[in-house]
């Protein structure tokens, strides 16, 4: 007889923890098979590190075939479902169409970033969602660091050295304390900026110019989703780093040279990164299923009403929060995780193994780190900063990686006692990573020379 085939769209923090769970319990009771863009998953708490060069980008990548031995995998993406027929269609690595039916199927396509009606934006932003925008915004500060050296004309040095960050949740907030170290260290290794150096400095009209990083958000406070003592802990932090936090401001329109804020305040500047949140990835608004804030809505079992042998988890999954009755959980990746797991067991309690359970979760704290010796942190509610908060965030980051921790932990250790490297790559370049879009693959190398902006 046929073995039931289980078939898991996306490979996120969601859809990689139920195809591990259902590796560990299906065992040869069950085929089960993973369709997603690449070949790896990716850890993307530590994303921001990638894009400031303290961690190698490998680090946060994990071999999906390395972890998932039971598991096959079609590098593909889906585009349509046919639920009635039970098969799942996709696009593969080289654009050929494929279909694979289905006994079970668990959606956890994951998360795109976040629009806003704001003019320009999709131009001008840069987002940060993938491995390619940290990899491409990497070399974006290092190379507006190396055009402001070149130039003689200070407003010109002065936009260039000006970084706006939109939206101070997790990743806004990390982006801007993890980037103003970085531009500190560009700033000491270009003597025409510093001020010192076979230049002799820059006098008069040539004023010195130190980088200038804004942290822009609508919401009274920066990391508005956790604990007002993290918040207060992490304004602290970027305001004696230098950084400007910008609450219940909005940016009204970007240009090429520079944005508009919600007061009328014109910011020269090159650089617009768009962290001001994720949506359901464009997948589920072709599906016909129900949705609720534009996610699937599922019960608390994480099944899709109506397709029994359907669940949905993680950023795409409208979930009830049975902590907070009438709510819906988060998109995290601490609930995609944990949903994904919970998917993977309840699906298997449909073939008698086990008994199905609503998901429910448990908070056990959040970390955020702010580089270098500082981070914030509450495990079991229990607000600690400094260098405590540290040990506890990256102890956390190191449990939850799947793989490469020795190497990622190598790398921190290597960053703490060695210079930074800060040279371009020259990978991924502006077109390639588009505000509109999800992630795409890496583009093949282009050739050497920088766009202007």
């Amino acid at each position: 007889m046929r073995r039931p085939r289980i078939v898991i769209v996306g490979a996120g923090f969601a859809g990689f923890h139920a195809a591990r769970t259902l590796c560990r319990i299906a065992r040869d009771r069950a085929e089960v098979v993973l369709v997603n863009t690449t070949d790896f998953f990716l850890y993307l708490p530590l994303l921001p590190e990638v894009a400031v060069g303290l961690i190698d980008p490998r680090r946060i990548t994990v071999s999906l075939p390395a972890t998932l031995p039971n598991v096959r995998l079609i590098l593909g993406e889906v585009d349509a479902v046919d639920f009635d027929g039970r098969r799942v269609r996709y696009h593969d690595a080289e654009d050929d169409v494929g279909e694979i039916g289905y006994d079970r199927l668990i959606l956890a396509a994951g998360s795109v970033n976040k629009l806003l009606p704001v003019p320009g934006a999709t131009e001008h932003a840069h987002g940060f969602r993938g491995l390619p925008e940290a990899l491409y915004l990497r070399d974006h500060i290092v190379r507006q660091f190396e055009l402001a050296d070149a130039t003689d004309d200070p407003a010109e040095r002065a936009a260039r050295t000006t970084f706006v960050v939109v939206g101070a949740g997790y990743t806004g907030t990390e982006v801007a304390a993890h980037g103003v170290l970085l531009s500190d260290i560009l700033y000491r290794r270009h003597p025409r900026l510093a001020g010192h150096g076979h230049a002799g400095g820059l006098r008069g009209e040539e004023r010195v110019v130190r980088p200038r990083w804004l942290l822009v958000d609508v919401a009274d406070r920066i990391l508005p989703e956790l604990d007002q003592r993290l918040s207060a802990t992490a304004t602290r932090v970027l305001t004696e780093r230098g950084v400007e936090v910008l609450t219940g401001t909005s940016v009204a329109s970007s240009m090429a040279d520079g944005v508009r804020l919600s007061d009328g305040t014109m910011v020269p500047t090159r650089s617009l990164i768009w962290c001001v949140g994720v949506r359901p990835d464009p997948l589920v608004a072709g599906l016909g299923l129900p949705l609720r804030h534009g996610r699937i809505k599922v019960d608390e079992f994480l099944r899709v009403p109506g397709r029994p042998e359907v669940f949905a988890c993680g950023d795409i999954a409208a979930v009830p929060d049975l902590t907070r009755p009438g709510e819906l959980t988060s998109m995290t990746a601490q609930h995609a995780q944990r949903q994904g797991h919970r998917a993977a067991l309840n699906l298997a309690a449909t073939y008698g193994h086990g008994k199905a359970k609503p998901y429910r979760h448990r908070d056990l704290g959040f970390v955020v780190d702010l580089g270098g010796t500082q981070a914030a942190a509450d495990p079991l509610g229990v607000p600690l900063s400094g260098l405590p908060a540290k040990a506890v965030t990256r102890g956390y980051h190191l449990l939850s990686l799947p793989g490469n921790r020795i190497r990622t932990a190598t790398d921190w250790i290597l960053d703490a006692v060695l210079p930074r490297q800060t040279v371009q790559l020259g990978l991924v370049r502006s077109p390639a990573v588009p505000l509109d879009t999800g992630t795409p693959e890496l583009p093949a190398p282009a050739p050497s020379r920088p766009p202007a902006h």
